[in-house]
């Protein structure tokens, strides 16, 4: 697998976890909570089937480091996504910063 497809794997499990934290919050609002866990509990597995692959395929061209960044920045990048057009929230002004903190990480250094 390339280094870019860790990256695919990376943006898709964080759109299954973000909707697993917090879709439930639109979708079941009025399912009992224990259904709710089950169901976001179903959810996360498809992030797991996802997000292990890419940290074990990524893991051949990044560092641990490098990994977890890479999955906090995606995870700021799904959860703007999905405030704004999942939630229906408008974007905050600190989502500028954040292009401005994306941009930094998106340029870090590779592994020699």
């Amino acid at each position: 697998m390339e280094r870019y497809g860790v990256l695919v794997l990376l943006f898709f499990s964080n759109i299954f976890m973000t909707y697993a934290w917090y879709g439930h919050l639109k979708d079941f609002r009025k399912s009992p909570l224990v259904a709710v866990i089950l169901l976001s509990w179903g959810v996360a597995f498809f992030e797991y089937c996802l997000q292990v692959p890419a940290n074990r395929f990524g893991h051949s061209y990044y560092t641990v480091a490098q990994l977890k960044v890479m999955q906090e920045v995606i995870t700021m990048v799904v959860f703007g996504l999905f405030s704004v057009f999942y939630s229906v929230s408008r974007a905050a002004s600190g989502f500028r910063q954040f292009g401005r903190r994306f941009a930094r990480a998106a340029r870090s250094e590779e592994p020699e």
